[in-house]
């Protein structure tokens, strides 16, 4: 299996359904820009709405026989599949930087993160356990676990491989089949996992491939989520979209897993080390980027190191290194107007500024003296920025902390971990890290946020969780209310 390819021409990304790549005409082909390179690098099908529905039929008969699949057979399919991306992981980590240019070594620790992850849901999916409930009679009642049904998933472009891999392998782990939204800005990136899952034996059917140009993009996945063989839907991205996936799933009745975007936190306290804290904050600020949900857009200091931190952090930022840049220039303007408007509402600039450093690149900037007009107050740069704040004492912090639309994740710098603990209870984040950067993932632990951030949980068993229902089967006997 391989992306169509034309003489001459970028290789074409194509609709694949059924294990097959439709027939993808000229007018219907869209460019996929490399940023860094400044050039086309690929080109991919816009699928229609029709199409689309094309999708969720193989999905829906390829179900009919995958929900029947042992979890051995979906262990191994997920355990070969882990094993690939090592085997492909440079090629894997150059093709992301390709598409989003956020560096060959950031698209490599992506595959990493999601080799742990397969791993841990493989092993997961093989404890998917049912139970028998309490009856007040002799009726013996079973409660099986049962696959959802066909599912709709669309992760974002910006962790190509491992937010797409979760979003994957979990309903695949659970005995779903899956109708994939790739993203139109690494259509390539995303293509090559259905590649692997394929190769490593995955039946044909069960994951199917579609992608539009962002103006075809809402009826397409309309046309997706109304069909009656749609059972969920998973979404990750933007707290603006979800809204309009999640207005679009209410009208036909589909539950969905949302994880939106964040507006995260640090909490340093006065005894924090906090030569380490600043660092940490910079590196959460300035990943991919700043392209990142989980970043750290906000640091809440407390006034009595407020100071001797701020220089630290200037220091940090000043020393951190990193060669990802915006996926398209759309986002680096983006980014950039937010500081402009800071600036215009009286923003201090702690370190950088609203500067271009390259085409579509931001030069880190460190933002203070924030009011509520303006923009970064609670509007995701997705920047390498972060808002400073002062904090009067510890209920001074949570408040400013919890002050927000979000919550996704925060991070706490303290010593003191009893302290840690009581204000980490205090914070409306569904991840809460203690000495360490915003941007923190396991694939043991349950991800996904609270408030404007979303709600559902993904990775091991709380992401397979998602994905399965209870089926009760009472099997009735001697004299019951209902028996013979």
């Amino acid at each position: 299996m391989a992306p169509i390819t034309t003489s001459g021409s970028p290789p074409i990304i194509p609709t694949w359904i059924n294990g097959k790549a439709l027939d993808a005409p000229s007018e219907r082909l869209a460019p996929v820009i490399s940023v860094r390179e400044g050039k086309q690098v690929y080109r991919y099908h816009s699928s229609t709405p029709a199409e689309a529905r094309l999708a969720v039929s193989a999905a829906a008969t390829a179900f009919q026989t995958w929900k029947r699949s042992s979890s051995i057979t979906r262990r191994d399919i997920l355990q070969a599949v882990a094993n690939k991306y090592e085997e492909r992981m440079e090629e894997l980590g150059k093709m992301q930087d390709e598409e989003i240019s956020c560096g060959i070594e950031f698209g490599k620790f992506q595959v990493k993160l999601a080799v742990g992850l397969i791993r841990s849901v493989a092993a997961s999916c093989t404890h998917i356990e049912g139970t028998i409930a309490p009856s007040e009679d002799d009726t013996t009642a079973l409660v099986f676990k049962e696959p959802v049904g066909p599912v709709l998933v669309i992760p974002p472009w910006n962790g190509p491989l491992i937010l797409a891999s979760r979003t994957l392998c979990i309903p695949i782990a659970a005995g779903c089949t899956v109708v994939f939204k790739a993203s139109e800005l690494c259509p390539r990136s995303h293509h090559a996992i259905v590649e692997i899952f394929e190769e490593c034996g995955l039946p044909s059917g069960v994951l199917n491939q579609i992608q539009a140009k962002r103006e075809n993009a809402a009826a397409v996945t309309e046309a997706v989520i109304s069909d009656p063989a749609i059972r969920k839907v998973d979404f990750i991205g933007s707290a603006a979209v979800g809204k309009i996936i999640g207005q679009v799933a209410a009208k036909y009745l589909k539950p969905v897993l949302m994880e939106l975007g964040g507006k995260g936190p640090a909490l340093v306290l006065e005894d924090a080390d906090l030569e380490k804290a600043a660092q940490m904050c910079a590196r959460g600020a300035l990943l991919h980027h700043g392209q990142l949900c989980f970043s750290t857009e906000r640091v809440i200091v407390r006034r009595e190191v407020f100071e001797v931190f701020k220089e630290h952090l200037v220091q940090a930022f000043a020393s951190f290194n990193s060669p990802s840049m915006a996926a398209s220039a759309g986002f680096a303007r983006h980014a950039y107007e937010v500081l402009q408007d800071a600036r215009s509402h009286g923003a201090e600039f702690v370190y950088g500024g609203p500067e271009y450093l390259g085409k579509a690149s931001l030069k880190p900037t460190i933002v203070a003296n924030i009011s509520n007009d303006m923009k970064i107050k609670d509007e995701e740069s997705f920047g390498p920025s972060t808002s400073l704040y002062i904090a009067e004492d510890d209920g001074d912090a949570i408040r400013q902390a919890n002050g927000s639309a979000y919550g996704l994740n925060a991070a706490i710098h303290t010593k003191d971990i009893g302290r840690a603990l009581k204000i980490g209870r205090e914070l409306e984040y569904a991840q809460v890290h203690v000495n360490s950067i915003t941007p923190n993932d396991q694939p043991g632990w349950p991800i996904g946020g609270v408030k404007g951030s979303g709600w559902g949980r993904s990775n091991a068993r709380w992401g397979l969780n998602e994905f399965l229902v209870d089926k009760l089967i009472a099997l009735h006997a001697g004299d019951g209310l209902f028996g013979p």
